[in-house]
Parts: C-alpha cells; structure tokens; sequence
C-alpha cells in the first residue's frame, strides 16, 4: 500500500509539474460544454454560404465558407476519417491552412515535414497530454490520408494579416470560451501581459463563426519583438544558436527544415517549450535541444513574437 501511494504521489507530482510546463494562455483548453443551436441559419461577410453553429462546431464537417478561394479539399481535410477519432483537418487547421490559436498554420509548411510530424505523434514522440486530439488522429489515419492532407497544406499560402503580433504592457481581462479560444471578458477590465501572449479575436463573432477571412491579435510584452530579434539572429553571446544556421538567412526552411517566420506566436511558444521540457522528441528534434536549453520563459516569448513578426 505505501509502494502504491508513493507511485500515485510520484506520478501527481509529475502531473503537476508537467502542467505547470504547459500555460493555459499557450496551450489549448477545453471549453466548457454547452448546447449548440441547429436551428439558425448563420453567414459571414462575403459568403453566400450558411450553417448553423452546430453545423460549424461539427468535427466531421466544418464550414467552408469560401470554397472558391482554396483547391479542392481531400475527404480527409474536408470529413476527415475513421471516426470518432478521425476529425476532419479543416475543423481546427481551416481550409485555409491558417488555424487557430489552438491548433497551428499548416500552409506553406513542407509535405514530407507534415508527415513526418503525424508520424512523430504516431510514435510518441510528440507526447504533451494537451495534443491528445492530434495523438489521436495520427493512430487512425492511413498514409494515404497523412500524404493528402499533407500535399494539400503545402501547396496553401498563409494569409498575409490573418494574425498581427502586438506590443503592450495591459490586456482585457480575458476567459477560454467556444472552440477553446479566449475571449475578452464583459466590461473594460485590464490586467498586466506579464510573462504570457495573450491571444484575442479581432473579431468574436466572426472568430465563433470560424470565419477564415478573421484572424486574431497576438498580444505579447513590451520589448519582445526586440528581444526576440536579438535572440534570433545573434545568439545572444551564445546563450543560444541563430536561427538562420538551419532555418536559412531569411528563416524561411531549406528543404524540408520548416519555415518559421509568420507563424503564430502561441503555436512557435508551444514548439519550443515542448522541446524544452521533453514533450517532444526525436532525432530532428535532438538538434534543437541545446538551442532551447539556456532560454528562459521570456526569452521563449521574444523569440516566438520576433517570428510571428516577420512576414511569412
């Protein structure tokens, strides 16, 4: 009995510091329940489409608002696959290849890197409990249905505005709501960023609707972007390596090494704290260990603000 609770301690323990790894402001949440009207019929500007918010909540058939505006979807990026764990890409990723908050901007990103990733959840290497929706897809998708997914996300271009990095010292008070995103609370309360990046719809209506044409606001301290240039493109008198060494001069990927400029602040945040603490793993990943060693929460945060501000 005492060996039994000394392992439940241990692994609660575990637990607790594993979460504490893991910000709710960086990491997805999930939302509270609720009921979701399948009755009203609902549109966005510009489109001559309508679901209800059932409808657009719906893992196995997200919207797809502008269907005109991408290539056709596979069945895998549009209904997604064995269910229930097989959601469909777009649900999270948007026809678009944008994301969410929650999830991560595909577009643009190499195929075989795509797979390789999907392969990587498949195996446990990349292990954080928070992308268990992710984990789970990868163990029953085909390869098939990885490489469509794949070639249709690398052929996508991200939007150019879709998410606008911003310096300040004061945020709105905020809470996670619909589809797990954050959303300002009622009132005009403020807090301190502190040592967070805030995300916030620019729109959350549209944001709810899942409207690809509305993106959001990443809010991150004071002097980061800054920071994080130093950082980036110096080492910081070797506190870490320069990006441009695997990522190329312009950090936009050589082969199938990812680009990285553009991509959303939290999602860039997440990458490297997993790599940090051990959540992600793998041989590609071996590489980045030493760069991330020395780096502190803020510079993390500097160094993701500093690359979503470069031009994709």
């Amino acid at each position: 009995m005492k060996v039994m609770l000394g392992l439940t301690l241990t692994a609660a323990l575990s637990a607790a510091a594993l979460a504490a790894d893991q910000p709710d402001w960086a990491y997805p949440v999930t939302p509270p329940p609720g009921q979701l009207d399948n009755t009203v019929q609902k549109s966005v500007p510009g489109s001559s489409q309508q679901y209800t918010q059932a409808q657009i909540d719906d893992p196995f058939n997200p919207p797809d608002w502008f269907p005109n505006e991408h290539p056709a979807m596979p069945q895998i990026v549009a209904h997604g696959g064995p269910k229930p764990a097989g959601r469909a890409c777009a649900q999270c990723h948007l026809p678009t290849g944008d994301g969410h908050p929650e999830s991560a901007s595909l577009a643009g990103l190499p195929a075989n890197y795509i797979i390789r990733q999907m392969n990587a959840f498949k195996r446990g290497e990349r292990n954080n409990p928070r992308a268990g929706v992710m984990i789970a897809m990868a163990q029953v998708l085909s390869d098939d249905d990885i490489k469509a997914a794949a070639d249709y996300f690398s052929k996508l271009k991200p939007t150019a505005g879709y998410n606008t990095v911003k310096e300040t010292d004061t945020v709105p008070k905020s809470f996670v709501g619909a589809g797990g995103m954050r959303f300002a609370s009622d009132g005009n309360e403020t807090e301190p960023t502190g040592t967070r990046i805030i995300v916030l719809p620019k729109d959350e209506t549209e944001a709810k609707l899942r409207d690809p044409h509305s993106g959001f606001i990443d809010n991150v301290p004071e002097g980061a972007i800054t920071r994080g240039h130093t950082l980036a493109t110096t080492g910081d008198n070797g506190k870490t390596v320069p990006c441009g060494v695997c990522h190329g001069p312009d950090l936009r990927g050589m082969g199938e090494v990812p680009p990285i400029t553009g991509r959303t602040a939290t999602y860039m945040y997440r990458q490297l704290n997993d790599i940090k603490s051990g959540t992600r793993v793998g041989i590609a990943v071996a590489l980045m260990k030493p760069v991330v060693a020395n780096l502190s929460d803020s510079d993390l945060i500097a160094l993701a603000a500093f690359l979503e501000s470069r031009n994709p």
